[in-house]
């Protein structure tokens, strides 16, 4: 079924050249008309991730035969959607008209009034979780439950896992920490000074700021396992962390400008030869992961760090701010 709204064109924050948030402007485009399996939302809320400067800015060189050789193929930023179907195309089961969803979309388009979504990728949003909290969850939610369960935290029955959590202040690593201590974990993690209150507050036994208290001096084999979000840190000293049988988790794509974190993975799957093994995440849309985060949060048992919302005006000012780095959590913008 069709249901398209009525008007004919939208507001999209769109950049047609890969470049920093400066770049992005306000344009009027056609809305979007569902395809066979999929929906279009009415956009709600949008949350931002790194991911989204990484897309904006064309980086590393190695992802742009799939997002685009020479300009973006997807220009809207925002990958992390909660909405209002307003639409509904052929062969589209699980989501109804009116029904307020959330999901992680391809490529980008949040930053819109409308976008264009596999119906698959989305999972109603109780009534009590508000449709800002809900889009926080599809990436950075998914990401932290993904690399839990790749490092085994809390899927070994009979002993508490002591998992350090490093770059624990950002969207992925606050979740990190609030569903490794669900899991029954002893939580480390590292995070600035400033924001040791916080990290502490969402469930870590131990917080530390590297940049005065290095890793190095910690214990060797002193963890089961090692989440490593913020990156930069020799993976010797990330596997010494660990004890025999334990795993460090690379969940951060940095590396270099051409090849992203393809050398560092296989560097990692050299060092994995042996008994404390370094394992790459490659995330990815996980509804039925989705559907469980937003169950913890109805239940109040998690809850994403919001460090702003921002009006839909002010969309490219919250694509600066993630650019610049150092977000505390996660940034929303609300739907036009």
């Amino acid at each position: 079924m069709d249901n398209t709204p009525e008007t004919s064109t939208m507001s999209a924050w769109r950049r047609e050249t890969y470049g920093p948030a400066a770049g992005t402007t306000l344009q009027e485009i056609p809305v979007p008309v569902p395809g066979r399996g999929e929906v279009v939302l009415r956009v709600t809320a949008t949350a931002l991730n790194a991911g989204d400067v990484r897309l904006m800015l064309g980086d590393p060189l190695l992802v742009r035969p799939v997002f685009g050789l020479t300009k973006p193929k997807y220009p809207v930023r925002g990958i992390e959607v909660a909405g209002t179907v307003v639409a509904v195309g052929p062969d589209v089961v699980g989501a109804e008209l009116d029904e307020h969803v959330v999901g992680e979309l391809v490529g980008g388009g949040g930053l819109a009034t409308y976008v264009r979504v596999p119906a698959a990728r989305l999972v109603p949003v109780p009534p009590d979780v508000e449709p800002a909290v809900a889009a926080c969850l599809p990436v950075a939610g998914g990401t932290a439950w993904q690399a839990l369960d790749l490092a085994e935290v809390g899927l070994r029955a009979g002993s508490a896992p002591r998992v350090l959590i490093i770059g624990a202040s950002g969207g992925v690593g606050t979740f990190a920490v609030q569903l490794a201590a669900l899991r029954g974990a002893e939580v480390w993690a590292t995070c600035r000074t400033r924001n040791a209150p916080l990290i502490e507050h969402l469930g870590a036994t131990r917080t530390l700021d590297h940049r005065t208290s290095p890793l190095s001096e910690l214990p060797a084999e002193h963890f089961d396992a090692v989440i490593d979000i913020a990156g930069g840190m020799p993976l010797r000293d990330l596997q010494r962390l660990v004890a025999p049988g334990g795993t460090v988790v690379l969940v951060t794509g940095d590396g270099g400008h051409v090849l992203g974190p393809v050398p560092r993975m296989i560097k990692a799957a050299f060092l994995s030869i042996g008994s404390r093994r370094i394992r790459p995440l490659a995330a990815s849309p996980r509804p039925e992961v989705l559907a469980k985060l937003l169950e913890l949060v109805a239940e109040g048992r998690i809850s994403p760090v919001i460090e702003r919302e921002y009006p839909f005006a002010e969309a490219s000012a919250a694509l600066a701010h993630i650019e610049a780095g150092h977000t505390v959590g996660k940034l929303v913008v609300r739907g036009a």
